[in-house]
């Protein structure tokens, strides 16, 4: 999943990307509105932490012309105004939930993870497909009871090509939402981890090869398996 943070202080900032990232998130920093409006323009999100008092404009403002454009990406507000009404405004104009500061880490950490369930809409938080079990909200994957000790990227990997099953997922497309914008579309760290996903998803299975490459498509999900 990728996060884009939209906050000028430095140090509050730094401190939520280094935890968020340790929960196996991509994470943009942006620390003005017109930062933010670049990325927005340029990338696609699944949840913006927006605080809306920036130094070059109101986070309003942006939350205003990104709902014009995009109704699907969630909005998490932070803010330093405890009033109900400037709760009201920002729900209002289109934020999906509203936090206060100081905020507790664990509390913003529970709010993401509901938020970006939601995304999956009427999709279940536990996936299962060929003895697979993806566990949404965990952050696990399980091969016929047993699970599979996977990194944060490759649980990421996995977890978004189950999601598509139905087609093929582009490297650019992979790169895009679990890798943030320094990544670098011409490096091999998409190939290291998919090499090394498969190499555990072979073991675990017994050689079956359920991540499929398509030759100058990208890859796919293939639950029927195959030996490798």
């Amino acid at each position: 999943m990728r996060i884009l943070l939209v906050e000028d202080e430095v140090p509050l900032i730094e401190a939520l990307e280094k935890g968020l990232k340790k929960d196996g998130y991509a994470i943009d920093c942006a620390l003005t509105g017109r930062d933010a409006s670049e990325l927005l323009f340029i990338n696609s999100y699944d949840l913006v932490v927006l605080d809306i008092n920036l130094p070059d404009d109101s986070g309003l403002n942006l939350l205003k012309s990104l709902r014009e454009r995009d109704n699907q990406v969630r909005v998490l507000i932070l803010s330093a105004n405890r009033s109900i009404e400037d709760r009201i405004i920002g729900l209002d104009w289109g934020a999906n939930d509203y936090l206060t500061k100081p905020f507790d880490f664990q509390e913003l950490k529970a709010r993401i993870r509901a938020l970006l369930r939601r995304d999956f809409n009427s999709k279940p938080t536990v996936l299962k497909a060929g003895g697979f079990s993806v566990d949404l909200a965990l952050h696990r994957v399980n091969y016929e009871g047993i699970e599979i000790p996977l990194t944060l990227k490759e649980y990421s990997i996995f977890s978004y090509l189950v999601l598509h099953g139905d087609r093929i997922v582009s490297s650019e497309e992979l790169l895009e939402h679990i890798w943030n914008e320094e990544a670098d579309p011409f490096s091999d760290v998409m190939r290291v981890h998919i090499y090394s996903l498969r190499k555990k998803l072979s073991q675990a299975t017994g050689g079956l090869t359920v991540i499929q490459t398509v030759k100058g498509a990208g890859y796919r999900f293939d639950f029927t398996g195959g030996v490798a």
